[in-house]
């Protein structure tokens, strides 16, 4: 990451107020009273609040970059997808094999906060940004931020921010309001430029039908809110700074959830500046970096969902793929009323229900029922976690050993699914042939790929994506 990133995901403390700042602030403190913090998390930890002139607690926090430790990073994702609104540090470290003090200390180290403090800035800034951007009650603010009561998200807040949630209400601004029509609108912010048109033009002929669509410039799916389905919209955001997340649901009890899913696909959780900083230097990926500034890593709304998906890609064009995970869906998945209108009605099936199905009444050929239903078993029973944090050639190795899950596949999950920025399917046809159409060498051996791909490492995902998205 070079200084100028770094400086701007920096904030300045000032002893003398208390407060923090963005480095580019009107105020003018005396540098003897101030220091440098790497990011507003970590600031917060030291005990200081957001500055009201700047708002550096509105910047989007990218807390996960090439220099984050793997375990740190699955940590940080599993405190996204919410496991820390009921657990503790010390089941967290269990679940990641690793002590609590031990996870503490990479969590200082690399983040500047522990993981419980992360979990805790989550949810207080989620309310906040509920607070200012929508006329939700404080209880509803409290549900939807993943607060047990409202007293526990008074106290949180009075921390934070120094100000309770009526008094914060107080404070927003004319311009933090959106516009609500149809639903309860919210901005997503981007930690830089994403193009989300490359997005949609990636997501639209992969579509699980019934469960997500591409049409008219949006991403929508049907989402299980804490047991109430209902519909996430996902465009780009008015000021085209962001995006814009429309939530229709009869209760908005885990929308941060629904929020962080959709940053985790869009790849808006993992800092590639860096990655597209080296890549653009490289004589093969240097114009394909300049002409799509904006392309990102994608991930995934669901893990599980997303590995069926993959598997099911296996040998067969995109578009049976697709098919496919349609036919699972109808048979298999949660129906949903009321969105018929829209093209979607159902929830994808959960793995026990995959595990225990007889995918031969769906046509799907017998090898491929074989590897769903045998990830789908290890996933339930628990022998293969969604979040592991092994080396990446640990994962791989270990993602073998299930029945039909070759190489490709291997890497396209530690890719999507499991989120590690160095995986490379070079087995992939579509690959191959779009590195002999840059290169004057013509295509390459899959060995000859690898090899290339070598000068890429630790952002070979980023180049797979370079390289099929010109």
């Amino acid at each position: 990451m070079s200084l100028i990133e770094l400086r701007e995901r920096e904030v300045n403390a000032v002893f003398t107020t208390g407060i923090y700042c963005r480095a580019g602030c009107s105020g003018r403190p005396k540098r003897s009273n101030t220091a440098p913090y790497p990011t507003a998390m970590a600031a917060q930890a030291a005990g200081f609040r957001p500055c009201l002139s700047c708002r550096p607690d509105r910047r989007p926090e990218v807390l996960i970059d090439g220099a984050t430790p793997e375990v740190v990073r699955q940590a940080l994702m599993l405190i996204t997808d919410g496991f820390m609104d009921g657990n503790t540090t010390d089941v967290m470290g269990r679940r990641l094999g690793i002590s609590a003090r031990h996870l503490n200390r990479l969590f200082e180290d690399h983040i500047g906060a522990t993981p419980t403090l992360v979990a805790q800035s989550r949810r207080a800034h989620f309310a906040r940004r509920l607070l200012d951007e929508t006329n939700l009650s404080v209880t509803d603010i409290s549900d939807a931020s993943g607060f047990r009561s409202v007293r526990q998200m008074n106290r949180v807040m009075l921390s934070v921010f120094h100000f309770t949630p009526t008094e914060l209400r107080k404070k927003r601004r004319k311009t933090d309001r959106l516009v609500v029509d149809g639903g309860l609108r919210l901005r997503v912010p981007c930690p830089g430029e994403v193009d989300f048109a490359a997005v949609l033009e990636y997501l639209e002929p992969r579509v699980i039908p019934g469960v997500e669509s591409v049409t008219d410039g949006a991403y929508r799916r049907v989402t299980d809110n804490c047991g109430c389905p209902g519909v996430i919209e996902v465009s780009t955001g008015q000021d085209e700074t962001g995006l814009e997340l429309v939530a229709h649901l009869s209760s908005f009890t885990g929308l941060q959830g629904d929020v962080a899913r959709c940053r985790s696909l869009f790849g808006m959780d993992v800092d590639i500046s860096a990655a597209r900083s080296d890549l653009a230097k490289d004589p093969l990926l240097g114009p394909l970096v300049s002409s799509r500034p904006g392309l990102t890593i994608l991930g995934s709304w669901d893990r599980f969902e997303t590995a069926i998906r993959m598997i099911l890609g296996q040998q067969v064009t995109v578009k049976g793929a697709s098919t496919l995970a349609g036919r699972i869906t109808s048979e298999l998945g949660v129906p949903v009323p009321g969105f018929d209108q829209i093209g979607l009605g159902y929830l994808f099936p959960s793995a026990e229900r995959l595990a225990a199905a007889d995918l031969s009444e769906v046509g799907i050929p017998r090898t491929r029922s074989l590897a769903i239903r045998s990830f789908a078993g290890a996933v339930a029973d628990g022998s293969l976690d969604l979040y592991d944090h092994s080396e990446l050639p640990d994962l791989i190795a270990r993602l073998r050993t299930l029945p039909g899950i070759g190489p490709w596949t291997a890497n396209m999950l530690a890719m999507r699914v499991f989120g590690y920025m160095d995986a490379f399917p070079s087995s992939d046809l579509g690959l191959r042939n779009a590195f002999a159409n840059l290169s004057s060498n013509g295509a390459p051996s899959e060995k000859g790929l690898e090899e290339t791909a070598l000068s890429w490492s630790p952002w070979r995902a980023l180049a797979f994506n370079y390289l099929l998205r010109p």
